[in-house]
């Protein structure tokens, strides 16, 4: 049985062929379709960074997605960091 009320989130950063792939709008579509709140945006060092937070099993889906990305994409790496949940809703690309 899955706690519902359990709240986690995780800041995660993809390295790869990241860029130019359309990674955060395709992230942003999987993060709707599971539940989780939070964003994604680009950094200047060609990764993609995102934070997402709801249930436990929808963040796990969400970094699990994000392995693979969308199929343009070349995904070599997904480093995760857990943090304190803040209460976020909806999930936006930010820059």
């Amino acid at each position: 049985m899955t706690d519902t009320n359990v709240t986690v989130r995780a800041r995660f950063v993809v390295r790869g062929r990241v860029q130019g792939v359309w990674f955060r709008g395709a992230t942003q579509d999987e993060a709707r379709r599971v539940g989780v709140a939070g964003w994604v945006r680009n950094r200047p060092d060609g990764t993609v960074e995102a934070e997402a937070e709801g249930t436990p099993e929808a963040v796990e889906a969400l970094i699990a997605w994000a392995r693979r990305g969308p199929s343009a994409a070349r995904v070599t790496e997904v480093a995760v960091e857990w943090l304190v949940p803040t209460g976020e809703r909806g999930f936006v690309v930010r820059g």
